[in-house]
């Protein structure tokens, strides 16, 4: 079940989405959290944010909306009180990161670059949810790259960038951070969307527009994950509306090396270990020895 990425191998290809798991820490209650590959925590700033105001989630048909802004008490705080907490999970931890600007991103990637437990990072260049910085750096070439080429210079372990679907042509953004330094891809962040309350005739979200995400965006997910995976060299990481270890199969089978859970978190806290034995159980079907084997092996004949 072990995958590698470029600079991190994960015990099985299973890891978490960001807010959507807080620090991992929320789910001991459920599982034994070790056995996921890989728990990436909510998003990180350089300095505390607040969020946007309530309400700032809605339930959609198949899916939901979220418009929580990055709410989260800063790298500072991370350092000395979070990190102190999760020290002693036995997997590997990834930290969101998240800037205004690319000076923001380059402090908060340097701060956690001097995290001995910490062994990667997932550059948030994508957020939909947040009014300056976020999804801008992520929907051209020339801003992608740059932020990354920054952060490439400071940060000196895995370096994954998360993008955007809300993109013409997400394979130019892909090849466009791999160039500056990406060590890998995940995708899709959020699709960008509403609700609208007819009684009131008002949005549903404080924030009018917000993040789509569930089994609604899982056809998008596919589609763009397989652009990405053909376009670039560095490993890719899926995700969009994996509610099952099939969802999750399809993903790898389009070129992902592993795959996120989000929002599937939230309706069961025990979905990544069934999906997890779910992909055991497929690879022992089907005759493999090693999850890698079906990394990329659609027949499109």
């Amino acid at each position: 079940m072990k995958v590698k990425l470029k600079k991190l191998e994960l015990k099985n290809p299973v890891m978490t989405a960001s807010g959507t798991y807080g620090y991992g820490l929320e789910y001991t209650d459920f599982i034994d959290i070790s056995r996921i590959g890989g728990i990436v925590v909510k998003g990180t700033t350089l300095r505390e944010r607040q969020g946007n105001p309530y309400p700032r989630m809605a339930e959609t048909p198949a899916g939901m909306l979220n418009a929580v802004g990055l709410q989260n008490k800063g790298v500072e705080y991370f350092v000395e009180n979070i990190n102190q907490e999760i020290k002693g999970i036995d997997t590997n931890i990834l930290v969101n990161v998240s800037g205004s600007t690319v000076e923001d991103y380059i402090r908060t990637a340097e701060i956690i670059n001097s995290l001995d437990n910490i062994p990667g990072i997932e550059l948030n260049i994508s957020c939909p949810n947040v009014k300056e910085g976020g999804m801008a750096f992520g929907t051209s070439c020339l801003s992608a790259a740059q932020v990354v080429k920054e952060v490439r210079r400071v940060y000196k372990k895995e370096l994954m960038v998360k993008l955007s679907p809300n993109v013409t042509d997400i394979s130019e953004i892909a090849r466009a951070v791999e160039a500056e330094g990406a060590d890998s891809i995940s995708l899709i962040n959020t699709l960008l969307g509403m609700a609208v309350d007819a009684k009131k005739r008002k949005p549903v979200l404080s924030t009018i527009t917000g993040g789509l995400s569930g089994p609604a965006v899982k056809p998008i997910a596919l589609r763009m994950v397989w652009q990405v995976a053909n376009a670039v060299k560095v490993p890719v990481i899926g995700m969009g509306g994996i509610m099952n270890a099939t969802d999750a199969i399809e993903f790898m089978l389009v070129g992902a090396s592993a795959v996120q859970i989000g929002t599937a978190n939230f309706i069961d806290p025990t979905v990544t270990i069934k999906v997890i034995d779910g992909i055991n159980e497929y690879l022992d079907n089907n005759g493999f020895k090693s999850v890698t084997e079906i990394i990329g092996a659609l027949d499109c004949k």
